[in-house]
């Protein structure tokens, strides 16, 4: 390898980071949606907890949402409970957790959403049930890890109620409360449910009929018959007449259906049941004798919400989907998530020939994911995903000729969408499919024991096997040269044919390739903690030497004098002759970089962290950059026109206010 030696360059004054107007959330709608909340007597008046932090609030029954409160510190608050007092519908409640550290707790408003407290009784606490007594609003139970905790003065302090170091009644997952006597309650945990007639003095178990290590995870009384009731668990839900004294199982929803998350009556027909599971929404007309699937069953439900007015309106809170609204009693539902912005965009393009034309490319999300388009700069947008069969998107590209080539989970698709007209119009989106194009032509060495020269020796044969699809993920695209490339999780592989066949896999041993980028004929590649290249399309390559200081490589970018730019967990690096030699980029306010690329309309070199809300832009020539604050925080920024756009961790798409300034520092 080239000797490589490391310089620094050291900024000469200090960067004042000066607050900036906040990036405009433009979509694509929807994402994970958990809870429901109607404010009491004014159906049409909604609230609704997502994954990740926010309550978003609807004024015309779900039709149209806004951000409304942001609640916790850390990102990733899953806000599954959401309570609005009926005697002073300013006073709501909000419970969560946080997947991972076993902390959350709750927060309470008393003054419509705008200051919040939290009680120091939960504070810490994962809560995943919260229930409010009907006869007495003061009365409130919460259900953490810990146990049942219980508050008298309307949530300002919290005694557990529950035995301390109970082997039974703890990770409680659903609570409901008789509706006329407060301190009856039915508490279910991830091991069975139980009963307190007395505020917790005594407890009582009340599992006959149930299945042995039910997770009971909703609970729900009837308002007018209170010994009726209802609960869900992994094995089914099961229905009890004589207040849980005694439980039998419902027939008419499979145990294909795992877990069943929420069960709510229909308030003008008690008859009518909807219970909603991993594996769809069910639905029973005659108290629970026979239950009917009424969505497909990729639809994972964690709410369902019934206008008390029309109870043929039906609103679901979905994973990936969002809200789901029907107006035919759940017969048919479509989605109503405008106003919210809940996607994990991992991919985000702009095409070469309109930057008004953008693409955002989800994960996670299966068929209510995939690809994204809008017409407009992220006004509005189209969900293109046929042919993607659910696949997540890790990476998209554009060629020359305008081909939009995305890189999934499951291998390399493309869409050749036309030069004009409004891909997010109905009639032209819904007729670009995607194409697979991924077919790696298999090639082997094999070993053959020839003679030459009077010598028996082993000689390696490149040999045709059949053509395979690729399956392996991928992370990385460049196709704007003539060949193609890709880092998979499967190694390197380059295409001559605009992706009609691939060749390629592993390279020095190396084959979780993250990043990769092309300059002319120079191609380059990057994993975790090294760098080849090629000059021959990728038929050989061979390895750049690295800093001693760089650790864990994140991505790799060209700019157009050639310097190859390094983003990576200890900052910024960059080469101007291929590893000969380093230099570090110093001065930024982080380090751990997780997206690099250039933009040559502006000249820059374009810097972001997920940890951050900063974006940087670097001048290759004179190593000045320019910095913008976007609010938040964000996994990769690309340059539309004469503003940014940006692919944020949570949020969706984010665009830069069209009046935003920058400022400017010196090295």
């Amino acid at each position: 390898m080239t000797p490589v030696f490391l310089a620094f360059l050291c900024a000469t004054g200090a960067l004042s980071l000066k607050a900036q107007p906040a990036w405009k959330i433009v979509g694509p709608d929807g994402g994970d949606a958990r809870s429901f909340a109607a404010v009491p007597g004014h159906p049409d008046h909604l609230y609704l907890g997502t994954t990740d932090n926010w309550i978003y609030e609807s004024l015309n029954g779900g039709l149209s949402w806004h951000r409304w409160a942001r609640l916790g510190g850390a990102d990733g608050l899953i806000l599954d409970h959401i309570l609005v007092d009926p005697a002073h519908p300013a006073t709501i409640y909000a419970a969560g957790w946080w997947a991972g550290p076993h902390d959350g707790g709750l927060w309470i408003t008393h003054d419509g959403g705008r200051n919040w407290t939290e009680p120091a009784g939960l504070r810490g606490r994962e809560i995943h049930a919260l229930a409010q007594a009907p006869s007495d609003h003061r009365v409130l139970y919460a259900g953490s890890l810990e146990g049942v905790f219980r508050s008298a003065d309307g949530g300002a302090t919290w005694t557990q109620i529950s035995p301390l170091g109970s082997r039974e009644i703890h990770d409680i997952e659903s609570l409901a409360v008789d509706p006329k006597a407060p301190d009856t309650v039915y508490v279910g945990t991830w091991h069975l449910p139980w009963k307190t007639t007395d505020g917790g003095a005594t407890w009582h178990s009340i599992r006959r009929g149930l299945i042995v290590d039910s997770d009971i995870f909703s609970i729900i009384v009837d308002p007018l018959r209170p010994r009726i009731v209802y609960l869900s668990s992994c094995s089914g839900i099961y229905k009890s007449s004589n207040g849980g004294a005694w439980f039998y199982k419902i027939q008419g929803i499979p145990s294909a259906a795992r877990r069943t998350r929420a069960i709510t009556q229909d308030p003008e027909n008690r008859k009518i049941v909807y219970a909603g599971t991993t594996e769809g929404l069910y639905k029973t007309v005659n108290g629970g004798k026979t239950f009917r699937r009424m969505t497909p069953r990729d639809v994972i439900v964690n709410d369902v919400f019934v206008d008390p007015r029309n109870s043929n309106r039906v609103l679901l809170a979905t994973d990936r989907g969002g809200v789901l609204m029907s107006n035919d009693g759940g017969a048919t539902f479509t989605q109503s998530n405008n106003g919210i912005s809940e996607r994990k965009v991992q991919a985000l393009l702009v095409d070469r020939r309109d930057p008004q034309r953008l693409y955002a490319g989800v994960v996670n999300d299966k068929t209510f994911g995939g690809v994204f388009v809008s017409n407009n700069g992220g006004a509005s947008w189209r969900h293109i995903e046929e042919g993607l069969d659910g696949a997540g998107i890790y990476a998209l590209a554009q060629t020359k000729g305008g081909m939009v080539v995305a890189g999934t989970n499951r291998g390399i698709f493309v869409l050749d969408p036309p030069l004009g007209g409004n891909l997010a119009g109905s009639a032209l989106g819904r007729g670009l499919i995607w194409e697979r194009r991924d077919t790696i032509a298999n090639t082997v060495m094999k070993t053959a024991v020839e003679i030459h020269y009077g010598t028996r020796v082993n000689v390696q044969h490149a040999v045709k096997e059949p053509p395979f699809p690729l399956q392996s993920r991928v992370n990385s695209l460049d196709v704007s040269g003539d060949v193609w490339v890709a880092g998979t999780d499967n190694g390197l592989l380059t295409s001559t044919d605009q992706g009609i066949t691939w060749h390629g896999g592993p390279v020095m041993g190396e084959d979780d390739f993250l990043s990769v980028s092309a300059h002319g004929k120079v191609l380059a590649a990057a994993w975790p903690t090294g760098i080849v290249l090629s000059k021959d399309d990728g038929q050989t390559w061979w390895p750049v030497g690295m800093p001693k200081m760089l650790a864990r490589i994140h991505c790799i970018a060209f700019s157009a004098d050639g310097t190859l730019w390094v983003g990576a967990r200890e900052g910024v690096y960059f080469t101007r002759n291929l590893g000969k030699t380093w230099f570090w980029f110093q001065r930024l306010p982080f380090r751990d970089v997780d997206a690099i690329y250039y933009a040559p309309t502006a000249h820059r070199v374009l810097v972001s962290s997920r940890h951050s809300d900063q974006v940087f832009g670097i001048d290759p020539k004179t190593l000045t950059w320019k910095w913008w604050q976007t609010g938040y925080n964000l996994a990769l920024v690309r340059p539309a026109g004469n503003r940014l756009v940006a692919a944020s961790v949570n949020d969706g798409v984010l665009v830069e206010p069209a009046a935003a300034g920058t400022k400017a520092a010196k090295n």
